[in-house]
């Protein structure tokens, strides 16, 4: 039975209506950058701004150090303007899948390509408490800020594995609904779970080494390395 399941946030626990997708497009888009579908969808789940200096210039703009970092300033502004018109929800049946686990005695932790100063208010907005025991929704989260890099890495999932005490890569699944999600998940060295919950279809992620295409995050709980021995 695995240790510790790490999962993605939008897109993968959290349904924000595809606002991340609009906000980075948008943010790059003001630089005179044409975002393309495919590259977008290519660095979602990446850190925002590795992905806006990457889409920049695959959008025939020089990614400045400057202009990047305006870029991501208006990223932030504007997912915090969408995102107070329409808060992100829990995916359906993520909390009660979670829970499960965790009553089994696996860890669950959230990775997202964001920093602390977007993911912490967000799942405030949840009402999702972080931390081991009773009364919480998760045991940890890590995002861009925990790490020297973003997905496809697998810094984000060795940091969960710290932050939790798991020591085995083996005994860790990653699921995420982005490319670099099942990327990371391989990199890391454990199980790699694709999510059809974002905006990828089951082919697009299975080009990708994985152990599984699932709908969601709720069929994991069914996985034989999730049950009890």
């Amino acid at each position: 039975m695995i240790e510790l399941a790490v999962f993605d946030m939008a897109g993968t626990t959290v349904d924000d209506h595809g606002i991340v997708y609009i906000a980075l497009k948008d943010a790059v888009e003001e630089t005179g950058a044409t975002v393309a579908t495919a590259d977008l969808q290519e660095w979602m789940g990446a850190d925002k701004i590795s992905a806006i200096t990457a889409l920049m210039r695959l959008g025939n703009q020089k990614p400045t150090e400057q202009r990047v970092a305006a870029a991501f300033v208006r990223f932030r502004e504007i997912l915090a303007e969408r995102y107070a018109a329409t808060p992100p929800v829990a995916l359906p049946g993520v909390e009660e899948a979670m829970a499960i686990l965790r009553g089994r005695g696996i860890k669950v932790a959230l990775t997202t390509g964001f920093d602390d100063a977007v993911a912490y208010p967000l799942l405030e907005s949840l009402r999702w408490a972080v931390g081991a025991g009773t009364g919480t929704t998760v045991d940890a989260v890590v995002t861009t800020s925990d790490v020297v890099a973003g997905r496809p890495a697998p810094f984000m999932i060795h940091r969960a594995m710290e932050k939790t005490g798991v020591h085995n890569v083996r005994k860790v699944l990653a699921a995420g609904d982005t490319v670099v999600d099942v990327q990371a998940g391989r990199n890391a060295g454990g199980i790699s779970v694709g999510v059809l919950t974002g905006k990828l279809s089951a082919k697009e992620l299975a080009a990708h080494s994985h152990d599984y295409i699932l709908a969601g995050v709720v069929d994991i709980p069914e996985l034989a390395e999730t049950q009890s021995a």
